[in-house]
């Protein structure tokens, strides 16, 4: 996106912010999910399940490269948690088992800059019994959500440079590595270089997204078919498509609306693709757009589904088409597939378009079905990738 430039001296400035005024504060409290369930720490009645995952000789581990521990003696984890609970900034939050009602960790919202809607996630605890679970993934995706319906503008990870599973940890979650701050802060009486991560809100749709189809019970049912890590990837592999973000909106709309129009008076009906407003398309569908001169001049829409990705839409601009661009959308498709260890592409298209049938069967599709609706009758394809 090109800067605005100011009108008396032409230099580039920003774009105007619509909510200029504090973000609310976050509050003490209960974000609920289906694996867990976060709550206002409280010492006394999350210490003892804390502590049997986290205290001992053998949980240092846990704390290498946390501000605080580790800790060998009950006691003093308990003061320790103590002074976590007290405090407003960071807030903590513990999070318990939704099963068993057992915290199993702690995480915190943190360097709260309400006049810049900015915030940080940090002091993240996750015991034996949180790791490596569908919950781990749930505590970060209530964190998140909460921070973003509040009105943040962007939401911080920072982590240790050499805390190596911290930061693919940032990026499976779909947080952008935006640099190094060297000897950055003294901890524990040794350097740390800060690797520093951020997400957007309007990036958030997009990301919110990847989160639920991953925890989605089809897929964990299924084994995670779809790995987060790929699901909240922000790039195509060998394509240069960008994940639309919630500022894309209008003009997704419009390429939308230019590229289905000609469909109308053979369909006698409204195009599938334009039955759905664009800002729920962003949110509930991965939107990748292929840009010329700073606008976006097609969109490819992809619905991951555990077993197939499905072509929710492919459109073209009409200055654009006969370029090769549809071409170039349905190969990133391709790889958007492989990227996602699919093998199958699905889509379908009305009866009428008959052209559309053609294009897609010349480029591997086949019928599969044809379903017949109240309104119009819908071409089922599917290709199958080698």
């Amino acid at each position: 996106m090109t800067p605005d430039r100011d009108p008396a001296t032409g230099l580039p400035i920003g774009h105007p912010v619509t909510a200029t005024g504090p973000a609310p504060a976050p509050e003490r409290i209960r974000l609920d999910g289906h694996h867990v369930t976060l709550v206002p720490l409280d010492a006394a009645g999350h210490g003892p399940d804390l502590a049997e995952g986290a205290v001992g000789a053998d949980r240092q581990a846990l704390w290498q490269y946390m501000p605080a521990g580790p800790f060998s003696d009950p006691a003093d984890f308990q003061a320790y948690l103590a002074g976590c609970a007290a405090s407003a900034d960071p807030l903590f939050y513990a999070i318990l088992d939704a099963r068993t009602g057992k915290a199993v960790g702690h995480a915190a919202l943190m360097r709260i800059d309400r006049a810049n809607r900015v915030i940080e996630v940090g002091h993240i605890l996750y015991t034996p019994a949180l790791q490596r679970t569908p919950g781990a993934t749930e505590a970060m995706r209530l964190l998140a959500g909460y921070v973003f319906d509040l009105g943040y503008r962007r939401y911080e990870w920072k982590c240790n440079a050499l805390n190596a599973p911290s930061r693919s940890a940032a990026a499976r979650l779909g947080f952008s590595y935006e640099g190094l701050f060297r000897q950055a802060v003294i901890v524990k009486g040794r350097n740390r270089d800060t690797t520093w991560f951020s997400m957007l809100d309007g990036e958030w749709p997009q990301i919110r997204q990847g989160f639920d189809r991953w925890l989605s019970p089809k897929n964990l049912e299924g084994g995670q078919s779809l790995r987060l890590g790929a699901l909240t990837r922000a790039t195509i592999s060998d394509h240069r498509l960008r994940r639309a973000t919630t500022a894309d909106a209008a003009a997704l709309a419009a390429l939308q609306d230019a590229a289905y129009a000609p469909n109308r008076p053979l369909l006698g009906v409204e195009p599938v693709p334009l039955l759905t407003p664009a800002a729920e398309v962003l949110g509930r569908y991965e939107v990748w757009l292929a840009d010329h001169e700073g606008e976006p001049a097609g969109a490819l829409v992809l619905d991951p589904q555990p077993d197939h990705l499905m072509l929710w839409s492919v459109a073209v601009d009409p200055a654009h088409q006969g370029s090769g661009l549809g071409n170039t959308l349905l190969a990133a498709a391709e790889s958007r597939a492989r990227d996602l260890d699919l093998v199958e592409l699905r889509l379908y298209t009305g009866d009428k378009l008959v052209r559309n049938i053609d294009w897609y069967a010349r480029r591997g599709y086949a019928t599969a079905r044809v379903e017949t609706l109240p309104d119009r009758r819908l071409v089922h394809m599917h290709k199958r990738l080698g």
